[in-house]
């Protein structure tokens, strides 16, 4: 800290009188220097100087309020409590370090330096670590991405796939050289000695141990043949040895996994969003093996006891149908299969003889009414009547048959229709006749 960085002055106006007795006049004093005040520029680096040498270091309790997040990343706040508040920023370098998110009204503790901003003359804290009040940095972050994903529905039972009852093919994403795959293993072939197991390794722990299990997924997805399930385990650790399974690209890739996922991550009290993600949680490794592989023996054991309870009524139906059949084959109808076939052909060629007879008979009797009704046709036929000698007269305008004499006047055109042809003349004379 800078020391006497600083002007003495006296007040110029302070006149009070000395306590000496008077002496004789003298000669008037000399002026006095005017006094040399400092600028705000000035005073404000002083004060700063103080501060934030005196202040390199704090942590502070408050409540979190006016959170601000711009685009540059920096975190903007106010922490407070009943008596007082201060301004507080974080950059954006360590915001993004931040493992859980900071909230309006959340009650933190802080660690930070004094900063005076000279522009305006104000003081505020530079965050440099934040942690909550009353819960771990962790178990907020992993409180708050729960909300957020479970609000998604990524945690809903209905989308959670079933695990196939005989699996041939699985596969487990774990660190290759950990004590997880080997206890899966070992139990699983037990179980099943048949049973296709293909570890795909990932890194369960660090950093970079997220990307490498969301890799592990994507590869899983790729295998021809296709796996029938996915196993994603590790032993047991802190919270943040298994702060990976927590991670948002985990718990999403395990959500979308088109193959059913089994999450058996650390021991029987650890608890991961993996575990909400995935269509089945497993306790610890050696329970995942147990849930997903059938046992063998018992699995042969309820074949024999359902063959053994299928035999004797399969028997038994057997029996039913081969006396059904003997009863069948006795009958003539199967006996003798074309006696009835041949008996039905003679009846058809009865039936077709009688047909064709009636049908010959029926059209001789019509036959014969038509002629009838033609002849009684043709004798009331007018053409007959013109055949004996007769005529008919009509008009050569109109058509119409004469019938008196009054219906033409000399100078018409009239037609004869007589027996053979048709003869046309004119009126030239009507002469009328009593009737």
């Amino acid at each position: 800290m800078a020391k006497n960085n600083y002007l003495l002055f006296d007040d110029p106006d302070d006149e009070t009188p000395a306590a000496s007795p008077p002496e004789p006049p003298a000669a008037p004093p000399a002026p006095r220097e005017p006094p040399r005040p400092l600028s705000i520029s000035q005073l404000t680096a002083l004060l700063k100087g103080v501060v934030e040498e005196s202040f390199p270091s704090v942590w502070v309790a408050g409540e979190i309020s006016n959170l601000a997040r711009p685009r540059s990343g920096h975190l903007y706040m106010t922490l407070k409590d009943g008596g007082a508040q201060i301004r507080a920023v974080m950059w954006a370098s360590t915001a993004a370090r931040l493992p859980f998110k900071l909230e309006e009204g959340q009650a933190v503790i802080a660690l930070g330096g004094v900063e005076i901003y000279a522009p305006q003359g104000s003081y505020q804290l530079i965050l440099r670590r934040i942690e909550p009040q009353g819960m771990g940095a962790l178990q907020l972050a992993f409180e708050q991405l729960k909300r957020r994903l479970a609000a998604e529905g990524l945690f809903d039972p209905d989308r959670k796939l079933s695990l196939p009852r005989f699996p041939k093919r699985i596969g487990v994403i774990t660190s290759p050289s950990g004590a997880a795959v080997r206890d899966f293993l070992q139990i699983a072939l037990r179980r099943w000695p048949n049973l296709d197991a293909i570890v795909i390794p990932a890194q369960v722990q660090g950093s970079g141990a997220a990307a490498s299990i969301v890799a592990a997924i994507e590869a899983a997805h790729r295998l021809n043949p296709p796996l029938d399930l996915l196993v994603v385990t590790r032993g047991g650790g802190s919270l943040e040895d298994l702060w990976c399974f927590n991670e948002e690209p985990v718990v999403r890739a395990i959500a979308a996994s088109r193959l059913p996922i089994v999450s058996a991550v650390g021991h029987e009290i650890d608890v991961t969003l993996s575990d909400f993600a995935a269509d089945v949680r497993a306790a610890t490794p050696s329970e995942a093996a147990e849930r997903v592989v059938p046992e063998w023996s018992a699995t042969e054991q309820s074949l024999r006891q359902l063959r053994n309870r299928l035999d004797k009524p399969i028997r038994q139906r057997l029996a039913f149908h081969r006396e059904q059949l003997r009863q069948l084959a006795a009958r003539p109808v199967l006996a003798r299969p074309f006696q009835n076939l041949h008996d039905r052909s003679r009846r058809l060629d009865d039936l077709d003889y009688r047909a064709r007879l009636a049908i010959r008979n029926l059209l001789a009797q019509q036959a014969r009414k038509l002629q009838q009704q033609a002849a009684a046709l043709s004798a009331l036929s007018p053409l007959a009547v013109l055949s004996r000698g007769y005529s008919v007269t009509l008009r050569e305008d109109d058509g119409r048959v004469i019938k008196r004499s009054d219906q033409v006047v000399a100078g018409d055109r009239i037609t004869t229709r007589v027996g053979w042809g048709t003869i046309s003349s004119r009126v030239t004379e009507t002469r009328p006749e009593s009737p």
